[in-house]
């Protein structure tokens, strides 16, 4: 019996006596403990040089996948062929509302192919009311409709941007400002008393002028004062990641600019449709609108 296979049975054992011991905790800390455990049998199953397929993270409403493989296959999702680094790392995101399946394949150079689906896992979205907001910014004038379709065009065109950049599999994913949490990934926002869509991004409360500090190294791909989200920056990181800093109350980069992690890239204000000081802080995958929390929890996995 090869190595592989012995590691393979150990693993299935070993996964079997664990989730037997599991039974009576709080579902949170069985899927944790799940999630933990994945990621290690994955690691036990494979080297640099022989490893099919490990991924890191889960499937899941907001989430990030990333995936090794080796960089000589072929990876695609859903049919369409994705990106990978010189390592034959990759990335697969889920939107807020996703629910169904993904097809991930690994195509070798011996033209065998290998399949996995991938199903998201839903989640409990809260409701979250913000009262005191101008008129404008919920019910916008017909004026200034034609300033918002072109700031929702040159945002697209800021985030759908792809080069290989390992650096971010090297640095983690932080934070870009200390404070508390005002607003959540995901939750149906009633603005005013009227419903709105959900948001996309963590609020971060801090006062004004504080520091804002990038996520990850990267390319600046925006910087501009929109009518929603006032002053914002998005930068760049590689393999289509990218994350939104919004609300600022100034800047101190600009498009094109290369950008290591921890640079401050502007201060904390309350621009655009704010009621006060915070950071809006977002983070795309292509058009997958993804959970910050989520994304830099399991980049810091990899590191």
């Amino acid at each position: 019996m090869s190595r592989h296979t012995h590691l393979f049975c150990f693993a299935r054992q070993m996964t079997r006596l664990i989730a037997a011991c599991l039974t009576g905790y709080k579902q949170a800390e069985m899927h944790h403990t799940t999630h933990i455990l994945v990621v290690l049998i994955g690691l036990m199953l494979s080297t640099p040089a022989q490893a099919e397929l490990v991924l890191s993270g889960q499937a899941e409403q907001g989430g990030l996948i990333i995936g090794t493989t080796s960089n000589a296959n072929i990876v695609t999702v859903d049919g369409v062929q994705i990106e990978t680094d010189e390592k034959g790392r990759f990335l697969i995101g889920f939107h807020r509302d996703d629910v169904d399946s993904r097809l991930l394949q690994i195509s070798k150079p011996d033209g065998t192919i290998k399949a996995h689906i991938l199903t998201p896992k839903t989640r409990d979205w809260k409701t979250q009311r913000i009262d005191g907001l101008e008129t404008k910014y919920v019910t916008p004038p017909d004026e200034v409709l034609a300033r918002i379709t072109s700031d929702r065009q040159a945002v697209i065109e800021a985030r759908d941007y792809v080069e290989v950049a390992p650096e971010l599999f090297e640095t983690g994913f932080k934070w870009p400002v200390s404070g508390p949490v005002t607003g959540i990934y995901g939750s149906q926002r009633i603005l005013n008393g009227k419903p709105r869509q959900p948001h996309f991004g963590i609020d971060i409360a801090a006062a004004k002028g504080t520091e804002v500090k990038t996520s990850a190294p990267g390319l600046v791909t925006m910087a501009k004062d929109l009518y929603y989200t006032g002053w914002t920056v998005i930068i760049h990181h590689g393999l289509g990641l990218s994350s939104t800093y919004s609300h600022l109350d100034s800047v101190s980069v600009q498009q094109g600019d290369r950008v290591d992690q921890d640079t401050i890239i502007g201060r904390v204000g309350s621009t655009g449709r704010s009621t006060g000081a915070h950071l809006d802080w977002r983070v795309n995958l292509g058009d997958k609108r993804l959970d910050p929390q989520i994304v830099s929890q399991v980049l810091d996995i990899v590191q």
